[in-house]
């Protein structure tokens, strides 16, 4: 890679959910993953390495608020319905709202506040069909993501990742954010995580080794990095 990995730390991440200028980066991050069409990649991925049975149990890593998850599960509806899925962040900001949102899709939310290391590492093994993460993994520094993949190839046969691509084109990119109104928190956080994104095979470098899973590793589009962990024989 040409530009080398760097994590930083978001300011979204430190601020109070209720303060204003978290609130309106939330909103612009919802905004990036409609440009980038992130929904329909996880969405298809999922679809495309579980197959059509819906699995019982989806655990999404840094749900933030659940409105990505939402909508990844409203793409999904014709295929799978039953699921029950955590939405699992630091913060506790999963309104009642988004949660009837996914009863009317036949699906369950169950939001849950908590530090993730600390969460897998309580999970029992093969306790959950799919883990799936969004914006989320780039987070981590290399020893912390090598502890990471090892909990989630425990407690699951199949995980998702859409992460920030890291590239020149993708630095640029997001520095010009402020032409379509991100506010300053937006911004920064979206240059931050360019810069600790991901390219190559990064992420299968850091799986556990002969753990019995198919890895792939690519680009979506313009901007995404994808990582997708798939134990051999499932089911």
């Amino acid at each position: 890679m040409s530009l080398l990995r760097s994590v930083q730390p978001e300011i979204l991440d430190h601020m109070p959910a209720d303060d204003a200028r978290a609130v309106r980066a939330r909103r612009d991050l919802k905004r990036v993953n409609a440009v980038i069409l992130q929904t329909g990649i996880m969405a298809r991925l999922l679809a495309a390495h579980w197959g059509e049975a819906a699995p019982r149990t989806i655990l999404d890593l840094g749900t933030g608020d659940g409105a990505f998850m939402l909508t990844v599960a409203r793409a999904l509806k014709a295929r799978w319905s039953g699921v029950t899925v955590t939405l699992l962040d630091r913060q506790s900001i999963v309104s009642r709202q988004t949660q009837d949102a996914f009863a009317a899709l036949g699906w369950t939310a169950e939001p849950v506040a908590g530090d993730v290391l600390a969460y897998l590492e309580a999970l029992p093994p093969a306790s959950v069909d799919i883990i799936t993460a969004n914006l989320f993994l780039h987070h981590f520094t290399e020893a912390q993501l090598t502890r990471l993949l090892e909990l989630a190839a425990q407690a699951a046969p199949l995980l998702v990742a859409c992460e920030p691509r890291r590239n020149k084109f993708a630095l640029r990119s997001s520095r010009l954010l402020w032409a379509i109104g991100f506010n300053e928190v937006a911004l920064h956080d979206a240059i931050v995580s360019v810069r600790a994104g991901f390219g190559g095979q990064e992420l299968s470098a850091l799986w556990p080794r002969d753990s019995g899973f198919d890895l792939e590793e690519h680009r979506a589009r313009l901007f995404t990095h994808c990582f997708v962990a798939h134990r051999r024989g499932r089911g």
